[in-house]
């Protein structure tokens, strides 16, 4: 009787002890943190693209090959730390500096040249000349 009274009270402690949760929460769930862009709402940035490896770290995607529609491509870089973009063709490259974030859309400016940023397209306008171009994966 005491032997059968001892392994019941040794499996209820052992199965509240087995139970009691943990604050410290899930070690292998990304936090949004230091990575994540905010845009100027306070909204996370839409138009950022992040990368996950297979160890679970999250990067952000800064390059992209973006196609005119006269089939021109165009390589661009985001640096989101400096918030500029540099736009690359014919061994030309512009740097333009961010002037607003809306978060679904990202403005980008310097001198007459002007890129709108929104998903996968982006949209220049130098002057009289506007040209939409689309992100392509090359």
């Amino acid at each position: 009787m005491k032997k059968g009274l001892l392994i019941a009270i040794s499996a209820i402690t052992l199965s509240v002890i087995s139970c009691k949760k943990s604050e410290s929460g899930n070690k292998n769930v990304l936090k949004a943190g230091d990575s994540t862009i905010l845009a100027d709402n306070g909204k996370v940035d839409s138009t950022i693209t992040y990368n996950t490896d297979i160890n679970g770290k999250k990067s952000i995607k800064t390059d992209y090959v973006y196609k005119a529609t006269d089939g021109t491509l165009v390589k661009v870089v985001f640096n989101y730390k400096e918030k500029t973009m540099s736009i690359r063709n014919n061994n030309k490259t512009f740097i333009l500096n961010q002037v607003e974030s809306k978060g679904t859309e990202t403005i980008y400016e310097k001198m007459d040249m002007k890129a709108t940023v929104k998903k996968d397209s982006l949209i220049l306008d130098q002057g009289n000349n506007i040209i939409e171009l689309v992100k392509t994966k090359i």
